[in-house]
């Protein structure tokens, strides 16, 4: 039987290496069809348990990379899932709703741009209308874009890194409250940059700061009617925002200095998000799951 997420590997030595890795720079927002060496999203090796039987998903971000294997994992184990991404990342997503109708799931694409609030509302009531409900909303895009010094960043960035990343996730998630019923889950994609920004990343660092924050907040205020809110924390995991983002000569080196020795893949995060889902973590609210190849957070 081929490798599957149960089965005994060597971590340091179960995906590509760092030398392995093309320093490469794409366009933003970056396609995985446009990577020298695309990202393992769990095709060949996500086995499904059931775990998620008739839920009913959004998950944001989910034409590629953490949202592609996020995607996959939900269907195979028996969600519907709404998939949102931007209009430009079409090929992506259709790429993504394929591997869901394999696993025998109902998928809805719906492209558009996050920083809409508008947008947002009708992502909710698309996937209430479509599905028949919302049980899990995974707000999982974001947006970063490397710079030079706090001098080098433009008002215009900050505002897209926020709108994105926080202001989108306050919407969605005021927007699917109003639909879930206790047993429900929110999960949001933070980083390990809440905890050890790098300079390059000021804006986005920030953002995911802040997420954390708001994870703990809302958490406090919806355990009461049975609504769990956790958040996962990657750490550098090899994605189209990788080569869309950074220059070439720090994309050749991604991950190598984590205690594993490489960068992780979306497929290596995919179960956090299902287990997080999942009944099984039903005790489990305002809390933190780091994905992170051994770099220490706090």
């Amino acid at each position: 039987m081929s490798q599957d997420q149960y089965s005994t590997q060597d971590p340091t030595s179960q995906h590509v290496q760092p030398d392995a890795l093309p320093a490469q720079q794409i366009e933003h927002p970056g396609l995985e069809s446009d990577m020298d060496l695309e990202p393992d999203y769990g095709a060949s090796s996500y086995r499904g348990s059931g775990r998620l039987e008739g839920k009913r998903a959004l998950i944001t971000g989910g034409d590629s990379g953490i949202g592609r294997a996020v995607a996959l994992a939900y269907a195979r184990e028996g969600a519907d899932v709404v998939i949102s991404y931007l209009p430009e990342e079409e090929d992506d997503a259709q790429v993504t709703a394929g591997v869901v109708r394999d696993a025998g799931r109902t998928v809805v694409t719906a492209p558009g741009d996050l920083r809409d609030e508008a947008f947002c509302q009708d992502l909710v009531a698309r996937t209430v209308s479509e599905l028949g409900g919302l049980d899990v909303l995974v707000s999982n895009a974001a947006y970063q874009m490397t710079i030079g010094g706090i001098e080098d960043l433009s008002t215009e960035q900050l505002l897209r890194t926020y709108y994105t990343n926080v202001f989108a996730t306050f919407w969605l998630c005021k927007a699917a409250v109003r639909q879930m019923q206790p047993g429900s889950a929110i999960i949001i994609t933070t980083s390990i940059q809440a905890y050890e920004p790098t300079p390059a990343l000021l804006d986005y660092a920030s953002t995911k700061g802040a997420l954390l924050t708001f994870t703990k907040g809302l958490a406090q205020e919806l355990g009461p009617k049975g609504i769990r809110v956790n958040t996962v924390a990657p750490g550098p995991i090899w994605t189209p925002l990788i080569p869309a983002t950074m220059p070439a000569e720090q994309v050749g080196s991604f991950g190598s200095d984590t205690p594993i020795g490489r960068a992780g893949q979306p497929a290596e995060l995919a179960p956090a998000y299902v287990f997080l889902a999942s009944q099984e973590s039903s005790y489990i609210t305002g809390e933190r799951i780091g994905v992170t190849g051994g770099m220490p957070m706090p």
